[in-house]
């Protein structure tokens, strides 16, 4: 009887989606409960969506980080209140602040937000195009905020990527589909020029991921890479999986220009 009790209440914690009454709290938290109940996200979303300075934004995102993370009870009551309270799309906006400290706490919560089956859903369906925009190269290479962003922040995208990703074969396909691959390979055989090892194995690791799916696998011959011709004879340089995405005797059609040698 009391296994079968644990399985129950362990039910109704992962099952409870932020709407009615918690399954195990009867009375309104008191003293240190406060600290991690999910009644405590509306007041950082209000200071979210209302405050301007970068120190307090930085802040209120690190809280919700901290308490969306792992598979703590409160952790999973605090996501599915995130998005009752209609939180995503806070933190999604904020991804287009130009403060990078902000945009590496927002995009960490948002990471732990993905823990949770629907938030993740709607995470790769509202926010994909703004993730892989803070992702260093492509079409916003020139652009100031982009060459500002620090390591640890691309880190923390790339992280939430791969998070998104995960178990979810559309978000991978709406990876692809907002130019992610491009970006991604473009960091990966960056190693030891422009990004650090660290940033480099974080978007190597969501290449890895998108390989796992074998359906997309024809999509991504439609993707154009573009590559210093160093790279074609020195596969060290990427990844194993990074190079299934990207030579033409792993994927047959897969179009590769190559750059003289002195490009990057």
């Amino acid at each position: 009887m009391l296994v079968l009790k644990m399985f129950t209440l362990l039910f109704f914690f992962l099952q409870w989606d932020g709407v009615g009454p918690l399954p195990d709290c009867a009375e309104p938290p008191k003293g240190i409960q406060m600290l991690w109940h999910p009644s405590i996200v509306k007041p950082y979303l209000t200071l979210l969506s209302e405050c301007s300075n970068a120190d307090t934004l930085e802040g209120a995102a690190g809280a919700l980080q901290n308490l969306a993370a792992g598979s703590w009870k409160w952790s999973v009551y605090i996501r599915a209140a995130v998005r009752k309270e209609k939180g995503l799309p806070i933190l999604v906006e904020l991804l287009r602040i130009d403060n990078d400290r902000v945009v590496c706490a927002v995009a960490t919560a948002l990471r732990n937000m993905a823990l949770d089956v629907r938030n993740k859903e709607l995470i790769g369906k509202y926010a994909m195009r703004d993730l892989v925009h803070r992702l260093p190269g492509g079409n916003n290479s020139n652009n100031a905020a982009s060459k500002a962003m620090s390591d640890d922040t691309v880190t923390a995208v790339c992280c939430t990527l791969h998070e998104v990703i995960t178990k979810n074969m559309e978000n991978a396909k709406a990876l692809r589909d907002a130019g992610g691959i491009e970006k991604l390979v473009g960091i990966s055989k960056s190693k030891g020029d422009k990004h650090s090892p660290k940033v480099v194995k974080a978007a190597s690791q969501v290449l890895n991921s998108m390989w796992q799916y074998r359906d997309l696998r024809s999509l991504y011959k439609k993707v154009r890479f573009y590559l210093p011709s160093r790279l074609m004879s020195d596969t060290q340089a990427l990844s194993q999986r990074t190079l299934y995405l990207v030579l033409t005797q792993c994927i047959p059609d897969v179009e590769i220009t190559c750059l003289s040698n002195g490009s990057n």
